[in-house]
């Protein structure tokens, strides 16, 4: 069982995937997004769901920030179903570019809200140092709608000292399904570059 990641980098593992299961690989997919069960679909991907199984053997995903394991995730407003997934799984790959590493978490934190909630949300995450903004849809008027039916605020929160306290507190905040910080997750982060690619330990 392999957990399918969303957004640019994961499009191309769901790619080679689909390859190499035209060349036998005995696999099924359990998509984290419409689009990653849409790209596995037309890779030729056997899929599955996570209430169907017993476990996830592997999840791969992208990253939007990477800091010694440390992620910030949602750039595909998807980081709720990513989570699930990832943390579900046994191992938990990291696919990113180097252009993605930093010294310190600094991107906005998308955060996944219940739209009645949005109001008192935006000011529960401001009383905790961040500035919320409603994402709004790129081909559509009004905000992103995520699979879950709620909206998603960016949040910037400047530097992020301590990943899992800021986490924590989001997480305390009524209305809030998830947010986009995946903080001692990841098993393995495999790095991408001009030099080719190098694999960073977590811990």
């Amino acid at each position: 069982m392999v957990g399918l990641g969303t957004g640019s980098t994961a499009a191309y593992t769901i790619e080679a995937l689909g390859e190499a299961v035209e060349q036998g690989l005995d696999i099924q997919g359990i998509p984290t997004s419409y689009q990653s069960r849409a790209l596995a679909l037309d890779a030729g991907i056997p899929l599955t769901a996570l209430d169907a199984v017993d476990g996830v053997d592997i999840a791969i995903d992208g990253a939007d920030q990477v800091v010694a394991g440390q992620l910030i995730k949602g750039g595909g407003a998807a980081h709720a179903q990513e989570k699930i997934v990832d943390a579900a799984a046994d191992r938990f790959v990291v696919v990113v570019d180097d252009g993605k590493l930093a010294d310190q978490l600094t991107h906005p934190v998308p955060v996944e809200v219940v739209p009645e909630a949005r109001p008192t949300a935006m000011a529960a995450i401001r009383d905790l140092g961040g500035e919320p903004t409603l994402r709004d849809a790129g081909r559509k008027d009004g905000p992103v709608i995520t699979q879950h039916g709620n909206v998603v605020l960016d949040v910037d929160f400047g530097r992020i000292a301590d990943p899992a306290a800021l986490g924590a507190s989001l997480a305390s905040v009524p209305g809030v399904l998830e947010h986009g910080l995946f903080v001692d997750l990841a098993d393995e982060i495999v790095v991408g570059g001009p030099n080719g690619v190098r694999v960073l330990e977590t811990n």
